[in-house]
């Protein structure tokens, strides 16, 4: 049996640990500043701590634990924080999506203390619980190799074709930056999806989304888990998603992912034209639109309209 700590039980944390607790008999200690995240940790058999002390003190040297709060100053506070509690020989998992040059700078740091530092990239968001989740790992050997077995529960089983469903990348800082670049591509598969089914909204026919991305799912090229996921999202809310804002965010990594691009020359012109497409959906561009229909009015004579009085 080994032993982590767990600190962050939201969404993902949470289901990280239930998949541990439910397909092992390895313990885990969980923490949250929520105390009923924490009871419901404990429901699934994790032991509840109440401050990040206790959690320490509950763990068996040397210590592993592992990170699922949001980037930047929460992530670098609860290292900070875990640095002046742990020991030599102990190690801090992030596995949010934490910039990669921060991992660079907290391995760095943490090794002055001679405290391991790993970055894991997951990737399966809210269904990890029941399929598992694609990790990217960057860190030092000795780290991950106590690490392993709980990579090896919250991974998908291995298979012959693929291999497993975690790998270790390189050095602290290069597990998030492959999932920095995962991300990037997947700003570039969604807006396609997107814009697809978008021309299907204007057509002369009338199209049944769901059972068109049910169709690509059987053999064609373009079938994937985000086709399958469209299907389901047009049969929950109907074929023009009409309860949906079309109000898309974005997390920092398809930015990161174009900055890393441009420093090393690279083209990316999906994942750019994606990211700067999520802009439109805030209302950012309502100006763009008002100059582009004034300059067509100007040189063409071309028809503009106008908001009603009032």
């Amino acid at each position: 049996m080994a032993q982590i700590g767990f600190i962050g039980l939201g969404k993902m944390g949470g289901n990280m640990v239930a998949r541990i607790k439910r397909d092992s008999d390895h313990e885990v200690v969980a923490f949250d500043f929520d105390e009923g995240a924490v009871a419901k940790a404990v429901e699934k058999g994790a032991v509840g701590a109440g401050s990040l002390e206790e959690l320490v003190g509950k763990l068996e040297a040397p210590r592993t634990v592992w990170i699922m709060v949001p980037a930047g100053e929460a992530t670098q506070k609860t290292v900070d924080s875990l640095a002046e509690l742990l020991e030599k020989g102990d190690a801090i998992v992030d596995g949010g999506n934490s910039k990669w040059t921060d991992d660079k700078e907290r391995a760095a740091t943490l090794a002055e203390r001679d405290i391991g530092y790993v970055d894991v990239g997951t990737s399966g968001g809210v269904w990890g619980l029941d399929v598992g989740y694609c990790m990217m790992v960057g860190g030092p050997d000795d780290a991950i190799e106590r690490l392993t077995p709980f990579l090896d529960i919250l991974a998908p089983p291995p298979t012959e074709e693929h291999g497993p469903g975690w790998g270790h990348m390189g050095p602290s800082g290069s597990g998030h930056y492959v999932k920095m670049v995962h991300n990037g591509i997947e700003y570039g598969v969604m807006q396609a999806y997107a814009e697809g089914f978008d021309i299907f909204d204007k057509a002369e026919f009338e199209l049944d989304n769901a059972k068109i991305a049910h169709l690509w799912m059987q053999g064609s090229v373009i079938r994937s888990w985000l086709c399958e996921l469209a299907a389901l999202s047009f049969e929950q809310h109907g074929n023009d998603l009409g309860d949906l804002s079309p109000f898309t965010s974005d997390s920092g990594e398809g930015r990161w992912t174009i900055e890393e691009a441009m420093h090393h020359d690279v083209p990316t012109p999906a994942i750019t034209g994606a990211l700067t497409a999520r802009f439109y959906s805030r209302g950012n561009a309502d100006m763009t639109g008002r100059v582009l229909a004034a300059l067509r009015e100007q040189f063409g004579g071309h028809a503009t309209q106008r908001h009603a009085d009032g």
